[in-house]
C-alpha cells in the first residue's frame, strides 16, 4: 500500500467518514457514483470493485461487461455538503478484469492523450472559465425557465440571489482544493461564471466534473435550479466554457518568447495552427449537443468561424495578453468548448490538434483584428477563414472521416460517440417544435 492510500484510510478513520463515493464518467461525460463503506476501501485499492460496464453509455459491449472500478487516492476530498453523514468521494479510472486500462473509459482517454504529449517533453495545464445559468427552481422540462435575477454582465444586484449562491458555491469548491480565480455575473439574466485556476489537465477534467456537481448542489441548498445546457433562452446568450491552455517543459513555458509577436514562441504558434486546422473535426466533442450549435450561430461572442486573433473575442482562438511580461501566464485561449461537454475527452481531442501543429510544423496563417462574424462571406473566403460545423450532423459527418480523433479517442469510443450523436440528431430532426406549430398552423 503507497502513502497516499495509507492517508486516505487514515483520514477517513479520523473525519468518520461512513461512506465513499466512487465517482467515474460516462462517454457523454454523465458522472457516475457507487457508494462503499470504508471496510471495503483497502480491497478496491488492490482489487477494485466490479461493476455490470455494458450498463453504462459506451463504457464496454454487452459480451465484455465485467469492469472494474479503482479509486484514485490522490483525488480523495470530503464532499462539504454531507457534513453529518461523513461523506467521501474519489475518482476512479476503469479497469478490464485482467487490469488493464478500458479503451472506452474517458479518464483513460485523457491519460493516453497526455502521456502522448509527456513522451514529447510537454505537461498540458488548462485554466476554464464556465458559464450557467441560475433559474427559479424547475421541476419538470414543461416548466418556464424564469431567470433568478434581470443582471447583466458584471452587475452588482443588490440583494440577489446569485451573490448568496457563488460564494457558497466557491466555498465548497476551496474545501474541497479546487481553487478558485474569480467569479462574476455573465451577459444572460441569471447567468453566472467561476473561473478555476490552472491545473494540470486531468486534475482540471476532475475539477469540472466536481464543479458541476458541487453547482448542481447548492443550487438544490438554496431552492434554485442550475443548468449547464449551452443555450436554453432563445434571446440570451449561450453558456460557454472558454479554455485557456499552454504546455510546459518542467518549469518553463514553452508558449512565451519574449521576442515573438504577442511573446508568442513557434511552438505556441504551431499549436494554435493545428487547434485551427482540425477545429471542425472536433468541434462535435467539445460541442456535442444538438442544442450546442444553437449557441455557436447566435453571436454573443461565440465563435463560429475559424480564426485567431489577439484580444479579438470573436475569434475562435484567442491570445490574451493580460501580463505580457510574465512568462507562465502565456496560454491560448479555445472559446469554441461549451459548459456541457465531457472534459476528458474535449482536453484530449484539443491537445491532439495542438500537439499534431507541432509535430508536422503547421504555418500559422495570417490572424483577424476585426470581428470575424461581422465580415461579408467574400471578405472571409478572401481571408481563407472557414465555418465551424453549422449543427451536430454536420459535425459528426467531419468527425467521422477524421484520422486525429479517431486515434485520439480509440476505436471504441469514436464509434459509440457517433453513433450515439446520430441517434440524437435523428431524434431532434423528429420532433415537431412549438416554433413549427404557432408559425404553420394558422397560416397553412
Amino acid at each position: 500500500m503507497d502513502k497516499q492510500q495509507e492517508y486516505v484510510l487514515r483520514t477517513i478513520e479520523e473525519r468518520e467518514v461512513r461512506f465513499i463515493r466512487l465517482w467515474f464518467t460516462d462517454v457523454l461525460g454523465v458522472l457516475k457514483s457507487v457508494a462503499i463503506a470504508p471496510a471495503e476501501l483497502e480491497g478496491a485499492f488492490a482489487e477494485g470493485i466490479g461493476f455490470d460496464g455494458s450498463s453504462i453509455e459506451g463504457l464496454s459491449r454487452v459480451y465484455e461487461s465485467d469492469m472494474l472500478v479503482k479509486p484514485d487516492p490522490s483525488t480523495f476530498q470530503v464532499l462539504p455538503w454531507n457534513d453529518d453523514e461523513g461523506v467521501a468521494r474519489m475518482f476512479c479510472d476503469i479497469l478490464t478484469p485482467t487490469g488493464e486500462p478500458a479503451a472506452s473509459d474517458p479518464r483513460s482517454v485523457l491519460k493516453r492523450a497526455l502521456g502522448k504529449a509527456a513522451d514529447a517533453g510537454f505537461t498540458y495545464y488548462i485554466h476554464p472559465e464556465i458559464e450557467f445559468y441560475l433559474f427559479k427552481n424547475v421541476s419538470g422540462p414543461s416548466d418556464p425557465l424564469i431567470p433568478v435575477d434581470s443582471g447583466g454582465y458584471f452587475d452588482h444586484v443588490a440583494r440577489g440571489t446569485a451573490h448568496d449562491f457563488r460564494r457558497e458555491a466557491i466555498t465548497a469548491l476551496e474545501d474541497m482544493g479546487i481553487s478558485v480565480e474569480f467569479s462574476h455575473h455573465e451577459a444572460g439574466p441569471g447567468q453566472n461564471e467561476i473561473d478555476l485556476r490552472f491545473a494540470d489537465a486531468l486534475s482540471m477534467a476532475d475539477n469540472i466534473q466536481t464543479f458541476r456537481t458541487v453547482v448542481k448542489e447548492v443550487a438544490l441548498r438554496q431552492d434554485v435550479f442550475a443548468t449547464f445546457m449551452p443555450k436554453p433562452l432563445v434571446d440570451q446568450p449561450g453558456s460557454g466554457m472558454h479554455v485557456h491552455m499552454s504546455l510546459f517543459e518542467g518549469e518553463q513555458n514553452v508558449f512565451h518568447d519574449p521576442a515573438g509577436e504577442y511573446h508568442l514562441s513557434e511552438t505556441a504558434r504551431k499549436f494554435i495552427a493545428g487547434l485551427l486546422r482540425h477545429s471542425a473535426e472536433i468541434t462535435a466533442v467539445c460541442n456535442q449537443y444538438v442544442n450546442s450549435y444553437k449557441r455557436l450561430w447566435a453571436g454573443d461572442e461565440a465563435p463560429s468561424h475559424i480564426s485567431w486573433g489577439h484580444n479579438n473575442r470573436s475569434a475562435l482562438v484567442r491570445v490574451p495578453m493580460y501580463k505580457p511580461d510574465k512568462s507562465g501566464s502565456a496560454r491560448v485561449e479555445y472559446r469554441a468548448m461549451d459548459s456541457s461537454a465531457n472534459p476528458y475527452l474535449a482536453f484530449s481531442v484539443m491537445l491532439a490538434a495542438g500537439l499534431k501543429g507541432i509535430e508536422e510544423d503547421y504555418e500559422l496563417p495570417e490572424g483577424a483584428s476585426e470581428d470575424v462574424s461581422a465580415m461579408s462571406r467574400a471578405e472571409r473566403k478572401a481571408l481563407g477563414i472557414r465555418s465551424l460545423p453549422a449543427s451536430l450532423r454536420e459535425a459528426i459527418e467531419i468527425m467521422e472521416n477524421s484520422e486525429l480523433v479517431a486515434e485520439t479517442l480509440g476505436e471504441d469510443t469514436f464509434e459509440f460517440f457517433l453513433r450515439n450523436k446520430r441517434r440524437e440528431f435523428a431524434d431532434y430532426r423528429n420532433q415537431v417544435t412549438d416554433y413549427e406549430l404557432q408559425r404553420f398552423i394558422p397560416a397553412l
